[in-house]
């Protein structure tokens, strides 16, 4: 399922967070999501989760516009946001049975005993949210996520907090994912975008810099690493043409 957004501006009183943006993610590709902090990241991926209403322009997910069939969006979105809302008196199961009961699922407790194998969760859905890790906590934002199967995936910053033996965990499993949906993943870390996705997009005070995929980059001998660095090291940074 794509994701097409077309001249996308968003407000904030005066201050802009998206200028006229416009981006096609296409179905089954994993899309990093790279820029400076401030750039607009965060507001897009709430653009496309029906969070924030754009000023103008549109978000087109399934052939769906935000702007008046978010109830079927929903149904095939899933969203991890940056700060990873829980309740931390809930028991990680009881979380999840909240969650499903959000969708129309035929077997809601099936399928939350199902997410919770998948995301490494099954021995800890008796625990309270509150007790447990940084690394665990990010593994229950992403099942209530994952509890409805979404065919499109946003996930932002998922491997804020983890150790490294946490995000090499989280890589594998959005690895998997990556596989049988669409997915726009953001990470200041450019390292994990690197390893995870085939393409990307850059923004920069509210636009799109740069748009490429990994093998053109490499075939330009130019790193993900480098290409942000030019395309964002100024006030008035202009894209590189690597066409």
């Amino acid at each position: 399922m794509s994701v097409v957004v077309s001249e996308v501006t968003r407000r904030f009183g005066r201050e802009t967070a998206l200028d006229r943006v416009s981006l096609e993610i296409r179905e089954g590709t994993v899309t990093g999501l790279a820029g400076p902090n401030g750039a607009g990241k965060s507001t897009l991926m709430r653009v496309l989760c029906g969070l924030e209403r754009p000023d103008s322009g549109d978000v087109l997910i399934n052939g769906w516009s935000v702007r008046n069939r978010m109830q079927e969006i929903r149904r095939i979105l899933g969203y991890l946001p940056e700060d990873n809302p829980l309740y931390p008196e809930m028991y990680v199961r009881e979380y999840l049975e909240f969650c499903a009961g959000w969708y129309p699922l035929p077997n809601r407790r099936q399928r939350v005993e199902e997410v919770m194998a998948q995301t490494g969760l099954g021995q800890a859905g008796h625990k309270i949210i509150g007790t447990l890790s940084k690394g665990y906590r990010q593994r229950v934002g992403l099942a209530q996520a994952l509890v409805h199967n979404p065919r499109v995936l946003v996930l932002d910053e998922p491997m804020t907090g983890l150790d490294p033996n946490q995000m090499a965990e989280m890589h594998a499993l959005i690895s998997e994912l990556g596989r049988e949906r669409t997915m726009l993943l953001s990470s200041h870390n450019l390292h994990d975008l690197e390893a995870l996705c085939g393409h990307f997009v850059l923004m920069h005070q509210g636009r799109i810099q740069g748009d490429e995929t990994l093998e053109r980059l490499r075939l330009q001998n130019i790193s993900l690493p480098d290409w942000f660095y030019r395309n964002t090291n100024t006030n008035h940074a202009e894209p590189v043409n690597l066409q």
